[in-house]
């Protein structure tokens, strides 16, 4: 079987060289590789040793960032290599301080696996969350380098658990031991066999409520916001914009709202924009401009939006509609209500907050109108959807704290 893996692996490989000519964000995912061995034999000393952590793109890599300070914190003799598999996680962590080295993955070839792992020569490597790749895993347990999985989360329709998923449960069983967020994911690896497994919880939330002890402050949400309550809208995609479009002459004057596009290309920032009431701008204007006298801002700039949570009393997370939904815990940290869209299911912390009436969904333009009324109305309903989400984040805290504790007491590394 790992004849034909790594046949179609090489196809794969030359496949994506092709349409990598075409398309824009598939030529970073080749060019980027290119350089990885290069920059390794640049990078690294014979007397380095490496505590690797791979994630697929930046929601892996915050997802595991407590579990890297952990490490720095416990093993400051250890340098830290971070790995990316998606250019969209690479780009914008590239030249993040959170770890010594970041680069990407290369492919999974037998010969690109060999010669990432005689440069890096790993003493742990760690994969958050879903990463399995065959020749990684079974070349690292060749080697006696434990691998260990964080957060992982599994479900009865992946292909570990299926008839026909033999080749795909002997890559998953390499795995030295498994750190996973529930007890079906623990239940799940146990009926195939695997019996070392730790539920752990989820990192994220010990990341979130990191959020909460530094500096906040942003001088332009306080003369923005002033007095006035404020709805942030984060993430956003058409969808969820356009129910803030249809309604804004019915929103009262007295709120301020943030809007933080998913997609902040030019053309769409023009069309929202113009599609709002004259009193909007844009963050990049706000230099010459009477913050006090707008009502709608529109963040055209990235990396401000956990910030901006914070000043916020309702909250809606985007891509709840149909590109699948963003971070629902960043400002549920904040101790405020979330709105979402209908498609939440999938995302457990959402599936929980909803439950516990933390997040209200909207279906369409009319409830969510109705439902951001309903709470800008009654402090008291705020103030206790609010409570739900923050003491909801706090009782999942201790993820990372567990893990670390696991390395420290059973590997020598």
């Amino acid at each position: 079987m790992y004849f034909l893996y790594n046949f179609l692996i090489l196809i794969t490989w030359q496949g994506l060289k092709i349409a990598a000519i075409f398309k824009p964000k598939l030529r970073l995912f080749v060019e980027g590789r290119k350089g990885v061995t290069a920059f390794l034999q640049d990078k690294i000393r014979e007397s380095d040793k490496y505590i690797w952590v791979h994630t697929a793109s930046l929601g892996e890599f915050e997802q595991g960032l407590p579990v890297i300070k952990g490490m720095r914190k416990a093993y400051p003799q250890h340098k830290i290599l971070v790995t990316f598999f998606s250019p969209s996680g690479y780009e914008v962590k590239k030249n993040s301080e959170e770890a010594d080295l970041i680069t990407y993955l290369p492919m999974d070839t037998k010969n690109g696996v060999n010669t990432f792992l005689n440069r890096v020569q790993p003493v742990l490597a760690l994969f958050v969350k879903y990463e399995i790749w065959p020749n990684y895993l079974n070349e690292l347990q060749k080697r006696k380098i434990p691998a260990i999985l964080i957060s992982g989360r599994f479900n009865a329709d992946q292909i570990y658990f299926k008839w026909y998923g033999k080749f795909m449960r002997q890559a998953l069983g390499q795995f030295f031991h498994y750190f996973v967020q529930d007890k079906n994911s623990e239940s799940l690896l146990n009926s195939i066999g695997l019996e070392e497994v730790s539920v752990s919880g989820d990192t994220r939330f010990d990341r979130v409520s990191e959020i909460l002890k530094r500096d906040n402050t942003l001088d332009f949400m306080n003369d923005f916001k002033a007095d006035k309550l404020c709805l942030v809208m984060g993430s956003t995609w058409p969808e969820d914009e356009a129910l803030l479009i249809q309604n804004a002459q019915e929103i009262s004057q007295n709120i301020k709202i943030v809007i933080a596009p998913h997609d902040i290309k030019e053309d769409h920032l023009k069309a929202l924009r113009k599609s709002l009431p004259e009193n909007s701008l844009f963050y990049s204007q706000i230099q010459n401009s009477d913050l006090s006298s707008a009502q709608f801002l529109i963040l055209d700039t990235v990396g401000l939006l956990t910030k901006v949570y914070s000043y916020a009393d309702i909250a809606y997370v985007g891509g709840g509609f149909a590109t699948g939904l963003h971070n629902t815990l960043e400002p549920a940290v904040f101790g405020i209500p979330v709105l979402t869209g209908p498609q939440f299911e999938g995302f457990k912390e959402a599936e929980n907050l909803v439950e516990l009436e933390g997040i209200s969904v909207v279906e369409n333009g009319d409830s969510f109108i109705s439902t951001l009324n309903k709470l800008l109305e009654n402090d008291k309903a705020r103030k206790k959807q609010g409570n739900i989400n923050s003491e909801y984040v706090t009782a999942q805290k201790g993820a990372t704290e567990k893990i670390i504790t696991y390395i420290s007491t059973h590997l020598n590394i």
